[in-house]
């Protein structure tokens, strides 16, 4: 009698009196019957799942399961932006510096103040603030309140800028350097004196948000060549010029009425209600440029302007905008850089006096190597070269930009080196009486620090002394 033809049966174990192979089981697949049964092709296991034993001769097989992982509250929108540039001003913990004076009008134009620490005011930090001449990379929060070395560049460049304002002219500087130098240090200064001053400050700070294509834009009707517009920029750069200059706007009247504005502005209307005009993106520009018209109005009397920019070489190259046809579009055709391009190459000029200054930037910053070829020419100019000595173009490289080298054909280049000894001494006593710096600050060790520093470089002079104090 034959086995019964099932699967039961089939999966058995066969006994002694079944059919086995030579080997003495049975074969998982075999051409010959089994007792006359017809011969089935085993499973291929599942590699993914986990076999668990038999169940009525079928193999049993379960899936693994997804695990849940927990990563937390994902951050709300610009709460890693905002976190990034977060700026700490003030630190109870540090010792307050009983010498320490507070920076008066006078203080960064007299040669007595090079040398000398001097702390900013309270009104003075929120103007600043406001126009985010702060850098979160720079170490201000150590201390019991903000304050800032007067160098010798600082006084000079502050001279150049009291000097044009008293003779009605436009200062138009670069200030450059290498890497951790104090460049934006040296627009803060400068921003300072402005302020105490009663000028009004425009400060972009950071260049490559108006490039990175990060913000809305649109076309300017009637521009040749064509143009474009930022009116989210516009909004916050409104918004930081009104916090910033709110006393002296408040004081100056327009001298021509601006009927195009979405709020009807007549004649002897203060210039902060102008600006106040800026309530959504859209009117933004048209806003600004009002603003832009009364301030360069010549037939006005207007206090001098500074107009500041970081990151210059961002505004030196094609931009990541696209135009209709989806070409890239250059940098010089964005309407707020073409504006501050047009100051800084002497086409605009401040009728009332003021300065167009501009810091480049090496933490940061692509190449553009007509500015560089541009700066070095003028540095070797001021220097008293001969024109057949100045620096000249690689003659097969085809990435220079002639409109590049338009703009930058006649600007004055200030290179801000390292701190003197004197400087360096100076700097870090007031470390030293802050609690930060827990060294004798003799000559042995300015002199360390100094060498550390790649002969005072003030950065690396504050990575030698100080940044060591964030591990204790």
């Amino acid at each position: 009698m034959s086995a019964p033809n099932c699967l039961r049966c089939l999966g058995r174990r066969p006994s002694t009196a079944t059919t086995v192979t030579a080997a003495g089981r049975c074969a998982p697949f075999s051409t010959t019957a089994v007792n006359g049964n017809v011969p089935m092709r085993a499973k291929t296991p599942n590699p993914m799942a986990k076999e668990i034993g038999f169940r009525s001769g079928a193999r049993l097989t379960i899936k693994k399961k997804k695990v849940n992982h927990n990563e937390g509250k994902a951050p709300a929108p610009g709460e890693r932006k905002a976190y990034r540039k977060k700026i700490v001003l003030s630190n109870d913990n540090a010792l307050p510096v009983p010498w320490l004076k507070n920076m008066n009008a006078e203080h960064l134009a007299s040669p007595q103040s090079a040398g000398k620490v001097l702390s900013l005011p309270s009104e003075l930090q929120d103007q600043l603030r406001a126009s985010e001449a702060f850098q979160p990379s720079q170490n201000w929060g150590f201390f019991r309140k903000p304050s800032t070395l007067v160098r010798t560049e600082t006084v000079d460049l502050v001279t150049r800028m009291q000097d044009s304002a008293s003779e009605k002219k436009t200062l138009r500087l670069v200030v450059t350097g290498s890497k951790l130098v104090g460049k934006s240090t040296m627009l803060l200064q400068a921003m300072a004196h402005a302020y105490l001053n009663g000028w009004i400050v425009i400060h972009i700070p950071d260049a490559q948000e108006l490039v990175n294509a990060s913000t809305e834009y649109g076309r300017i009707p009637e521009t040749e060549p064509t143009q474009y517009m930022q009116p989210a920029y516009a909004l916050k750069l409104l918004q930081a010029i009104k916090k910033a200059n709110e006393k002296v706007l408040a004081k100056i009247n327009t001298v021509s009425s601006h009927p195009e504005l979405p709020q009807n502005i007549p004649v002897n209307t203060p210039l902060l209600t102008l600006v106040n005009a800026a309530k959504e993106a859209e009117g933004a520009w048209p806003v600004f440029h009002a603003l832009w018209s009364e301030l360069t109005n010549p037939n006005a009397n207007r206090p001098p302007v500074l107009f500041s920019l970081d990151g210059l070489s961002h505004i030196m190259k094609m931009s990541e905008y696209r135009s209709p046809s989806f070409e890239l579009i250059h940098a010089h055709d964005l309407a707020f850089v073409r504006l501050f391009n047009d100051v800084l190459s002497g086409n605009l000029k401040f009728p009332n006096g003021g300065a167009v200054l501009a810091s480049t930037s090496r933490s940061n910053a692509p190449r553009s190597p007509s500015m560089e070829i541009s700066l070095a020419q003028r540095k070797a100019e001021q220097a008293g070269a001969a024109p057949e000595e100045l620096p000249k173009k690689e003659p097969y490289f085809k990435g220079y930009d002639d409109r590049v080298e338009a703009v930058l054909k006649s600007v004055e280049v200030m290179e801000v080196k390292g701190l003197t000894k004197p400087e360096a001494r100076s700097i870090m006593e007031y470390w030293a009486a802050s609690g930060m710096l827990r060294a004798a600050v003799d000559e042995r060790t300015v002199s360390e620090k100094w060498t550390l520093a790649g002969n005072g470089v003030l950065g690396e002079l504050e990575r030698a002394s100080l940044l060591t104090m964030k591990y204790f």
